[in-house]
């Protein structure tokens, strides 16, 4: 009977062997499918889509590029098939559509369930996922299914969640969001009550965004397959992609990426009959011996763990604070700055005021003292014949005059109110000041303001102002300096003048809102700024002089007035900016 050291050396020379044939094998199938396809044939190009917010399985990395197991898998699995994949990380919903219509031909992450079943073919699972319940700290930290019932819980907008929780009627109130990422940025802000997601990449991002608050509870409530999911019907892609994952699994190849991505496996531990066997060698005093010291290094390394984890936490919101603390400067630096423009308006203002009040004070005097010479002109006209008056005939002038002195006076008062709109748009105005104003003489004020800017930007621009619009309650300055914004958004997005700029007020009787709207016909904004762009200090215009608080502080004015501020666009297709606001039902107000 051999002896147990010589068992162990046959198993470390036995499992090289077998790892050589399979590797040969794995060769031998890709040689085979390239003759198939031809010698000079090219891979075929497969388009492959993911989640782009789903670490570590799969998710756009800091250079923006995919990156993840399932991506690494994917690309395996490709490589040794001959086949060249163009991998497109995105909303989870916006590429479940996408497989739907046939715009990508494969999603490397999908889980399986009968309902999916019916428009989508998977492969066999490439691992498990389990799904947790995700809470803020201070709760229950032990819930389950039935304490759901009757609460707001967050779920990936159709991700695998929101159908089991329709499908075990759990009667919680379920709220869809496009990413896990918002999914989580919710549930930490204080909105809704919990969130399903699965475990392992909640409790990654929770790290990366920094949101201490939260936690994962209780026990995992799902495990998921995760498999490879084409359109239905496509047999011979998902053909290939289960013969690429078989090939993997048999080379020891799919264990390294499982292992690299998702955690080292345990080692197996010791059957029955080899305790019994090792126990009848070894002294029943050293196993003890060892026993302990193997249990007092766990302990130590737990608490070695443990402290290491309060430190990175620690060290986590330390960084956060410093982060805050630099952005709260900046903003006092820029609050500064603008406190310093305001009086310097003022005070301009207040300068352009004094001789523009002596042109229209005296201009008036000139134009009544022309009408009582005009008599006497006209009599020396009628009996001398034409003359010079001021440089021009007089029967020129006696016309063209009038005319001058008019367009003077209006010029005149135009610079009054500009001056004015000026004065009260730099004005510092105290919060809780609220009064009624008139929504479209607000725009109007903020267009005399930015006409020379309006002009050089566009050839193009039109104003459509609502009528029968109700008046709003709060402050029209800072409404104004948010129209003021937006227009100069406007205009510096175009690219030439031959582009066009709309505004447009209304009032949507049925919704009870008021509505303002810009829309330009600029080079609109890259799908992955467009949630970002009321971010404090973030901005697509830092080479130019950006600072990137304008639409944060625009967003936090409106915000102030119960309105909502959104955009929408698409590169190239322009912009457009909404500003809505509720207006309460005159029969339930107070």
């Amino acid at each position: 009977m051999p002896s147990a050291s010589a068992i162990q050396q046959q198993r470390h020379r036995t499992r090289p062997v077998s790892l050589i044939v399979a590797a040969i094998l794995s060769i031998c199938t890709v040689l085979c499918a390239q003759t198939a396809l031809g010698a000079d044939a090219a891979p075929a190009l497969v388009i492959v889509g993911g989640d782009r917010s789903y670490p570590p399985y799969e998710f756009l990395d800091k250079d923006n590029k995919p990156s993840g197991y399932n991506v690494e898998l994917t690309r395996a699995v490709a490589r040794v098939m001959g086949l060249k994949v163009e991998i497109r990380l995105g909303a989870w919903s916006e590429r479940r559509q996408d497989l739907l219509r046939g715009d990508v031909d494969l999603l490397e992450g999908m889980s399986y369930s009968d309902e999916r079943a019916k428009t989508v073919d998977f492969s066999p699972p490439h691992t498990i996922v389990h799904h947790s319940i995700f809470a803020r700290r201070g709760g229950n930290r032990h819930p389950t299914l039935a304490d759901l019932r009757g609460k707001e819980v967050l779920v990936l907008n159709d991700g695998i969640m929101q159908e089991f929780l329709a499908a075990k009627g759990v009667g919680a109130k379920v709220v869809p969001v496009p990413t896990h990422a918002d999914v989580l940025r919710s549930l930490a802000s204080g909105k809704h009550d919990y969130a399903v997601m699965a475990k392992l990449p909640g409790l990654y991002l929770i790290r990366e965004l920094g949101l201490s608050n939260l936690e994962a509870v209780g026990d995992p409530v799902s495990a998921q397959q995760y498999c490879f999911a084409v359109k239905k019907g496509n047999a011979a892609l998902l053909a290939r992609f289960n013969e690429g994952l078989a090939i993997l699994k048999n080379t020891g190849e799919y264990q390294m990426i499982y292992n690299r991505w998702l955690g080292v496996l345990e080692p197996p531990g010791l059957s029955w009959s080899e305790v019994f066997r090792y126990g009848a060698v070894v002294v029943l005093p050293l196993i003890l011996l060892a026993g302990g010291a193997v249990l007092w290094s766990r302990m130590l390394r737990r608490e070695v763990a443990t402290r290491t984890a309060e430190l990175t936490r620690e060290v986590e919101e330390r960084r956060h604070a410093e982060e805050e603390l630099i952005n709260r400067q900046q903003q006092l630096v820029q609050a500064d700055k603008m406190a310093a423009l305001g009086i310097l308006v003022s005070g301009v203002a207040h300068e352009i005021n004094n001789p523009n009040g002596l042109i229209l004070l005296n201009l008036p005097v000139m134009m009544e003292a022309f009408r009582d010479a005009e008599p006497i002109l006209e009599e020396y006209y009628e009996k001398n014949g034409d003359f010079e008056f001021g440089g021009l005939a007089y029967s020129r002038m006696r016309e063209a005059l009038p005319r001058l002195m008019q367009q003077m006076q209006e010029g005149s008062r135009r610079v009054k109110l500009i001056v004015e709109d000026l004065k009260d748009f730099a004005r510092q105005q105290e919060p809780g000041q609220a009064a009624e104003f008139d929504l479209n003489e607000t725009v109007q004020a903020a267009l005399r303001l930015l006409t020379n800017l309006v002009e050089k930007s566009t050839e193009h621009f039109s104003v459509s102002l609502g009528e029968d619009i109700p008046r709003l309650n709060g402050s029209a300055q800072r409404i104004e300096q948010v129209v003021v914004n937006l227009l100069v958004n406007a205009c510096q997005a175009l690219p030439s003048p031959d582009r066009g700029i709309e505004l447009v007020t209304w009032f949507d009787g049925q919704q009870r809102q008021v509505v303002l709207e810009v829309r330009d016909q600029g080079t609109g904004i890259a799908p992955e700024h467009l949630s970002r762009l009321t971010d404090p200090f973030f901005t697509t215009k830092r080479e130019s002089g950006g600072t990137g608080l304008g639409l944060s502080v625009s967003s936090g004015i409106v915000k102030e007035h119960g309105g909502e501020l959104s955009f929408s666009s698409a590169p190239g297709a322009g912009t457009t900016a909404r500003l809505t606001f509720a207006v309460p039902d005159k029969e339930s107000s107070p």
